[in-house]
């Protein structure tokens, strides 16, 4: 189960919606105190001096029974001598190790962070939703600890800041009637801030309030003298002087982006005059909207998936399955990561597809039938269920019948997603991709285009066919830049970091994965961002290896010497990363890297069928390397059978992201290990 921590209130920790009884005071500040640490170790002698002033005997003792509890009620289902995946035992103490999302207060920062980067549009709903997440002060009820204060503090300085970045930001898209509301309040609790004061004096004047406006910066001056004994600053003088001069730079601005945002206010409160609250045209034009703020990245990507089923819910208590399949087929959102962001939402959102189409009368409603088919064939992606690829086909043959190019477009997304049943399929998402980029040019469909060019990007990637994959990214970045889309450069600024990776530049690789997977944080995407970056650097640290032995001679076997896969020891890597989805195949590492031969061993033999997406090539070659280390010769056999395939191709360059070499390189390992005649392998 998924487990989430709330700091920004009393602490608590929620699965599922539910919350977690987390027992006494003690386990919270346990809880509380490891969450403040930010996945780092807290030793055990550290938690005791921090949860007693005067440790009483057998304190360490207490805090492991804490811990212990909290285990319990954090992981129930973990069996009783396996490892603790969230709670962890490191070392000297322990370390709470939730997702990057986890944490409201994590989530807090990106947001404030991401939003001080983009523009002032989606900048302020950015800023809605992170002051949203506040249920009251930091860590409430540990006010009075010294571990606490410092986080505390830093946390309630950054939210007073992100309350007038806000304001500004509201000011900056002419809205600034709506900024004074939240301004007063701030104020009334904070009356040293000067900025504070700034803002609410000139978001009345922009009211044509001038004789308010002048009174508050009067009400600031009285209130700075009287708690501070200062007088105003020069921005607040400066600001005083320019209102009683009318001067025009006080004027809001004029640009189209603050028309953009006026339009916007007076036709959405017309649109909820005009149009009935449980009308049925609403619910399509709030799916039109939940479409639309998909696309715009971070903030608004993750709304949509929020939103998305409560509309299909909604939509399915009419009773109408035509609207129903309005609703669900309208999400036609291009999709290009081949693993779900949400897979619990993908499940009930194909469901309620098969529900509309089993419900929708005969052979009626053929558009209809083709969304929620493409829809099905999106969210089962990644599946070995028949299901996914049947549904594809049927919708591509639908769309083509009906010579619709939103519809085909949709449908050939369906297709891509379902393209992966076997590795070394590079050259049929390429023909998918070129066609999606001349219908989508030609029909304007932009975010389809968009779609057709990163597809394209990594099957040329995957053939090695650099120089088109450059042109593609171009188009990309050119695309998204004219049309603000900005997930769009997400996927070619990691393009780029591979592009460093397969031309041997390891070192300038790291940084730009690094970059790269910063760009992640807050981008919405937490299929693409869970474990990402740990195995691009995996893979970028066994290409290493492998390069340093391709001096070595080719005259030893499986068992730890094979030919490539003998190097200069074991492939370093973190065990205590966020792995995500891909820890099963990092573990072998692991293990193999702390001597522990036999175990990964075992962990090998247990490794789950790679994935049906953009990483299955990289994950049999994973295998084979370890399976050559450890002298696995089923292995083996298992990973040629299911490369060769993809003989022509670059490992996992297919994905866009990352590469771990020429397959046939790989073939080539195997191909020698199992020729060598077979001897036992002690455990080393």
């Amino acid at each position: 189960m998924r487990v989430t921590f709330g700091v920004l209130g009393p602490t608590v920790a929620e699965s599922d919606g539910r919350a977690l009884a987390l027992k006494g005071p003690r386990h919270r500040a346990v809880l509380a105190r490891l969450v403040v640490a930010r996945r780092r170790v807290v030793p055990v002698t550290h938690l005791v001096g921090d949860l007693w002033t005067d440790p009483p005997p057998g304190a360490v003792g207490a805090v492991q029974t804490f811990v212990a509890a909290l285990r319990r009620v954090l992981e129930p289902d973990r069996p009783s001598r396996a490892p603790a995946g969230l709670l962890v035992t490191d070392g000297p103490g322990y370390a709470l190790r939730p997702e990057p999302d986890a944490v409201d207060a994590w989530c807090f920062e990106t947001a404030v962070g991401a939003a001080a980067r983009l523009p002032a549009t989606q900048a302020l709903p950015r800023l809605e939703e992170a002051l949203a997440l506040w249920r009251g002060p930091a860590y409430a009820e540990f006010e009075e600890e010294d571990w606490a204060r410092g986080e505390r503090s830093r946390l309630a300085e950054l939210r007073l800041q992100a309350v007038e970045q806000r304001a500004r930001t509201q000011l900056d898209l002419g809205l600034a009637a709506e900024a004074v509301p939240d301004l007063d309040v701030h104020l009334t609790a904070h009356p040293w801030r000067e900025d504070a004061w700034r803002l609410l004096a000139l978001a009345l004047y922009r009211q044509d309030r001038q004789g308010d406006a002048l009174g508050v910066l009067r009400r600031a001056r009285a209130v700075l003298a009287d708690q501070l004994g200062v007088d105003p600053g020069l921005r607040l003088r400066r600001l005083e002087a320019d209102i009683l001069a009318q001067d025009p730079g006080l004027d809001p601005p004029a640009g189209p982006t603050a028309t953009a945002a006026r339009l916007w206010t007076r036709t959405a409160a017309a649109y909820d005059r005009t149009v009935a609250a449980g009308a049925r045209a609403r619910l399509e034009t709030t799916v039109s909207l939940i479409r639309n703020l998909a696309v715009t990245g971070g903030g608004g990507l993750a709304a949509a998936r929020q939103h998305r089923m409560e509309a299909i819910a909604a939509a399915e208590e009419f009773g109408d399955p035509d609207l129903t399949a309005r609703v669900i087929g309208a999400y036609d959102v291009p999709a290009i990561w081949t693993r779900s962001d949400d897979p619990e939402l993908a499940r009930r959102i194909v469901e309620a597809a098969e529900r509309a189409l089993t419900a929708l009368p005969g052979d009626a409603h053929e558009a209809a039938r083709c969304r929620l088919l493409a829809t099905i064939a999106l969210e089962t992606r990644g599946s070995r269920a028949p299901r996914g690829p049947q549904a594809a086909r049927e919708a591509e043959e639908i769309a083509r019948r009906l010579d619709d190019p939103a519809l085909l477009a949709f449908a050939l997304n369906g297709a891509f997603m379902q393209s992966f049943t076997r590795a070394g399929l590079a050259p049929r998402r390429d023909e998918i991709g070129g066609e999606l980029v001349e219908l989508a040019a030609r029909h304007d469909l932009v975010t389809y285009e968009v779609l057709g060019h990163l597809i394209r990007l990594q099957a040329r990637g995957a053939l090695a066919d650099f120089a088109a994959a450059d042109r593609h990214a171009a188009a990309v970045d050119r695309l998204a830049e004219r049309h603000e889309l900005p997930l769009a450069s997400v996927f070619t600024q990691w393009y780029r970091a591979l592009r460093l990776a397969a031309s041997g530049q390891p070192a300038g690789a790291e940084t730009a994965y690094r970059d790269a997977a910063a760009r992640l944080d807050g981008a919405g995407m937490p299929g693409l961002e869970r474990g990402l970056l740990p195995l691009a650097l995996l893979c970028l640290r066994v290409q290493r290896r492998r390069t340093w032995s391709d001096t070595d001679s080719r005259e030893t076997g499986p068992g730890g010497t094979g030919p490539r896969g003998s190097g200069p020891g074991p492939v370093e890597i973190d065990p205590g990363a966020d792995w995500g989805p891909y820890r099963p195949w990092a573990t072998p590492f692991a293990l193999l890297a702390s001597g522990r031969r036999a175990e990964a061993r075992a962990a090998l033999r247990a490794l789950p069928e790679p994935p049906r997406d953009l990483m299955y090539e990289v994950c049999c070659c994973l295998e084979s390397v370890v399976a050559l280390e450890v002298g696995d010769r089923d292995v083996l056999e298992r990973a040629r059978a299911r490369l060769l395939p993809a003989a022509g191709e670059l490992a996992g360059a297919g994905s866009g992201l990352i590469t771990l070499g020429r397959v046939e390189d790989h073939l080539a390992d195997i191909t020698t290990a199992l020729r060598a005649p077979t001897s036992p392998v002690p455990p080393r």
